[in-house]
């Protein structure tokens, strides 16, 4: 039903010391709208130049100016984007905008305000207790509800319910205390996100237009005069594309800004992204380390950009940076095994390693057309190849790899593969003409990478230094190959490049 939201939670020793009405009155505690505070924490969040939405990349001049605008109009937002593309990421980062601790009647049903209680169980304490009732806080964390949508949700799950145990306790059914509430009613006084809005039932949507305008909920015949303070966020792919379902238009019309999202539009934020996303496994003893080279991860991100550029590829249904993360996950998971099997200390993906991401890049994308067997390891398969050629053609000038071409005009052949160690990589850069030159400026050892990163080898051991070799050399190879100045035959599991 809810999902621990992706803001921090508020520190226990910054908890106010008052535990009554009476006290948090004297205190001088205020009530305020859940918009009022999101819009007052934002104010103080801009006027200090800190981040609103920490680990949120690439939406600093499109989606997020729109966020703050909706924001601090105070109005509900969708988000209307393809899979992928931080949706809900934000909607739970909201929460970072909250009060640290909000003061609750204890014992109430609906995160009730001491001041104003709403639900029957709160007022009646509030009505014997007096300014003696007993409050208690609430961390931001808490005030997060989120929901994702499907077919068979019903008004129930998210309103609420006749409870026939209540019922059978000897309570009359024209007495609201036997109404169990839902979660939208239970997440008063905070946000409430639901995921592919779309995807409910349109009976359902109209459920809704009561709590979004006239705060009344009504259940099983019950009207009940509910003034529920929500900040509520929504999330939606494109209509055209899930066919499943719409926004029906008066839940649209209440829902104050729609805010576009889009995919990275660099690869640099691509790879930031990705370095950010990926599964990491702390360090272990007797398993090798793993480096990735910067021309690995700008493969794995113009892959993707390509994949969202192409015709063959459903542009409609998108191209998730999770490809990009999963791809760059299996990249180093086969540099992994490769190292394990030769014995090494250290391993760096290489080029022959490319083949692992079609299973993993297969699986995320639809196609326009459907037909023969397979076809996406084809369309995959083109697309790395593409992919290589254009990261090569940005990273290494051939005029520059003259005294390496050379060298083949002159016999030299090489095989690479999953089974040549990386201490023959080193060995062929001393030894083949030109081909130290080269290596060294792929920059794969200087620390420069495309976000101008520094320092990124210091502390590299002699292994750890080979296998970026390595994998720099198949990456010049293949470059070479695809600029059609070298040749390349497959030997089963090994390639030989040759004039």
């Amino acid at each position: 039903m809810s999902t621990p939201p992706a803001a921090p939670p508020a520190d226990p020793a910054s908890r106010p010391p008052a535990s009554t009405i009476g006290e948090l009155r004297a205190s001088g505690w205020r009530s305020r709208s859940v918009k009022a505070e999101l819009r007052a924490n934002l104010l103080a969040r801009l006027g200090e130049g800190a981040a609103i939405f920490p680990g949120v990349i690439g939406y600093g001049d499109s989606v997020l100016p729109a966020v703050e605008n909706a924001i601090l109009a105070g109005q509900d937002l969708v988000f209307l984007g393809e899979r992928g593309q931080g949706k809900t990421r934000m909607a739970r980062l909201l929460v970072g905008l909250l009060d640290a601790w909000l003061p609750i009647v204890a014992g109430g049903e609906l995160n009730d305000d001491p001041f104003r209680p709403i639900s029957p169980s709160a007022r009646a304490l509030v009505a014997e207790g007096a300014e003696e009732t007993p409050i208690g806080w609430l961390q931001r964390d808490r005030r997060y509800g989120e929901k994702l949508a499907t077919p068979d949700i019903t008004i129930a799950d998210l309103i609420g319910e006749v409870d026939p145990i209540r019922v059978a306790e000897g309570r009359y059914l024209s007495d609201e205390l036997v109404l169990h509430y839902g979660l939208i009613p239970r997440s008063n006084r905070g946000i409430f996100a639901i995921n592919e809005l779309p995807d409910l039932a349109e009976r359902i949507q109209v459920g809704l237009l009561n709590i979004l305008e006239e705060r009344d909920v009504q259940i099983r015949g019950f009207t009940i005069r509910l003034p529920l303070d929500l900040f509520v966020v929504a999330s939606a792919n494109p209509e055209d594309y899930t066919s499943r379902g719409r926004i029906i238009t008066p839940l649209k019309d209440r829902l104050g800004s729609q805010i576009r999202t889009h995919y990275p539009r660099t690869l640099e934020d691509e790879i930031a992204i990705v370095r950010q996303e990926k599964v990491g496994f702390p360090p272990e003893d007797g398993v090798p380390s793993v480096h990735v080279p910067p021309f690995i991860e700008e493969i794995v991100a113009e892959l993707t950009h390509l994949a969202r550029r192409s015709d063959e590829i459903s542009q409609r249904s998108g191209v998730s940076v999770r490809v990009s993360v999963a791809n760059l996950e299996v990249l180093e998971a086969a540099a992994l095994k490769r190292a394990v099997r030769l014995g090494e200390s250290a391993a760096a993906p290489r080029i022959s390693d490319l083949g692992a991401v079609v299973a993993s890049t297969a699986g995320k994308i639809e196609l326009e057309t459907a037909g023969d067997e397979a076809p996406e390891d084809r369309i995959v398969e083109r697309l790395i190849t593409k992919a290589v050629y254009a990261t090569f053609n940005r990273r290494v000038a051939i005029d520059d790899l003259e005294a390496l071409v050379d060298a083949f005009e002159g016999g030299l052949t090489l095989e690479t593969g999953d089974r040549v160690r990386s201490a023959e990589y080193v060995r062929w850069a001393r030894e083949v003409p030109g081909l130290a030159e080269a290596v060294r400026r792929t920059g794969v050892l200087s620390g420069e990478d495309m976000t101008g990163d520094q320092d990124r080898a210091a502390g590299l051991g002699p292994q750890a230094e080979a296998a970026l070799v390595a994998s720099a050399i198949e990456f010049l190879l293949e470059g070479l190959h695809l600029a059609r100045r070298l040749n390349k035959d497959r030997l089963g599991p090994a390639v030989m490049y040759r004039r």
